[in-house]
């Protein structure tokens, strides 16, 4: 059996208790982060027909890096870049899924771009 890092089992029981709470639907779909050390990623989904509405991340060919200093600021351009686009699908209700982070630093500046993109949650 292969060994697992206990950094990522602890987080993927973490995912798994909030996910048994939330759900999108399709006039509220949930609005997915995923952390990587170099990106961030984030999905609008819609639970009830499984599909992927929306997604960005740093590493999405519409996003560009350049004059954007940290990860945090990257964060938060890829919440406005994700609601932009939301905006245009016309959704403007989400429910946000932290993905089993703690809601702090780059979590955080995604969801206030996020909200000053014009979504609410």
């Amino acid at each position: 059996m292969a060994k697992t890092n206990a950094k990522v089992t602890a987080r993927k029981k973490r995912v798994q208790r909030i996910r048994v709470k939330i759900s999108g639907t399709s006039d509220r779909p949930r609005l997915s982060v995923f952390r990587s050390n170099k990106h961030i990623y984030a999905q609008i989904i819609d639970d009830t027909q499984h599909k992927t509405l929306i997604a960005m991340s740093t590493g999405h060919k519409e996003f560009d890096a350049e004059g954007v200093g940290d990860k945090c600021e990257q964060a938060k351009k890829v919440g406005l870049l994700i609601a932009e686009k939301a905006k245009s699908a016309g959704i403007e209700k989400v429910v946000f899924d932290r993905g089993g982070y703690l809601y702090h630093g780059r979590i955080k500046a995604l969801s206030d771009g996020a909200r000053e993109g014009g979504l609410v949650f």
